[in-house]
């Protein structure tokens, strides 16, 4: 069994910590057996639209910031944070810039690869953007749909039958949820040109891929609240898009929500580069 995952880069989205969806858990897995020089968190890490409303922030949400902070400050890991719509309250303080940390709106990643632009992607959705109501609303809506979504997913459980995720159902299947990822996509990655970048980073959509749009390279981190997802950079330059199953075959859970750090592995050393 492999002990560590280790990576030139890790690009993670929309976890959203203080909801009762986050799969903190998971995150938290994931960011233990992985080591990186630079970790991009792409924007609603923490979903204060929920914090507001009341949420659910328990000990699992803080160790995620711990294991955030023990990147930066013990391995020397870069950590850039960008923006999202849940966690806009950031906006006006930005750009915020400290000893290994970074708080922007957007950011150039220039890897093996070429430059890759990063953005959550909140400023293409009009709704995030110029109807605010309509976008709680619209929240509103999606954690209804996951809370049953729980509920029928125990049901398949106790059935003994696989997990199966209505949201994603839905957008797979609703025309006009798949005409906005699609317009969405096709928005991002006309900036990216814009900007002169081989490709783009982003989230927002909870919709993982990786794919080509044109010239661009298009890649989407996905999120820690159905899909799972992460983006890794391998030390070639050469972009995967890893999801939870899969990680978890090669690097099982072996951890309860009630671990406490000191059983997190303890390798402090830096992430030393391949030998060519």
């Amino acid at each position: 069994m492999k002990h560590l995952l280790r990576v030139r880069t890790i690009i993670l989205s929309d976890v959203h910590l203080g909801t009762a969806e986050c799969k903190v858990l998971e995150v938290n897995h994931f960011l233990r057996h992985t080591r990186c020089e630079k970790l991009i968190l792409n924007g609603d890490i923490i979903d204060a639209w929920q914090l507001k409303r009341g949420g659910q922030w328990h000990k699992g949400h803080t160790r995620f910031i711990r294991i955030i902070l023990k990147k930066l400050e013990k391995r020397g890991t870069e950590v850039v944070y960008l923006r999202g719509n849940h966690d806009d309250v950031l906006s006006s303080f930005l750009p915020l810039d400290f000893e290994g940390l970074r708080i922007v709106e957007d950011y150039i990643h220039e890897g093996p690869k070429g430059r890759y632009l990063v953005l959550h992607g909140d400023v293409f959705d009009t709704i995030t953007k110029n109807f605010v109501f309509l976008a709680h609303l619209g929240d509103w809506g999606y954690r209804m749909l996951l809370k049953i979504n729980r509920l029928y997913n125990a049901w398949r459980a106790w059935r003994g039958l696989e997990y199966w995720s209505l949201s994603r159902a839905i957008k797979a299947r609703v025309k006009e949820a798949v005409s906005h990822v699609s317009n969405f996509e096709d928005h991002i990655a006309q900036l990216a040109k814009e900007r002169g970048c081989t490709g783009v980073m982003c989230g927002h959509i909870h919709t993982a891929a990786d794919k080509m749009i044109g010239d661009i390279h298009y890649l989407n981190s996905g999120d820690w609240v159905e899909s799972l997802t992460a983006i890794v950079e391998h030390w070639d330059g050469r972009f995967e898009l890893v999801d939870f199953v899969s990680f978890a075959r090669e690097f099982p859970m072996v951890e309860t929500d009630a671990i406490t750090e000191a059983a997190e592995p303890e390798d402090l050393t830096p992430v030393p580069a391949p030998v060519h």
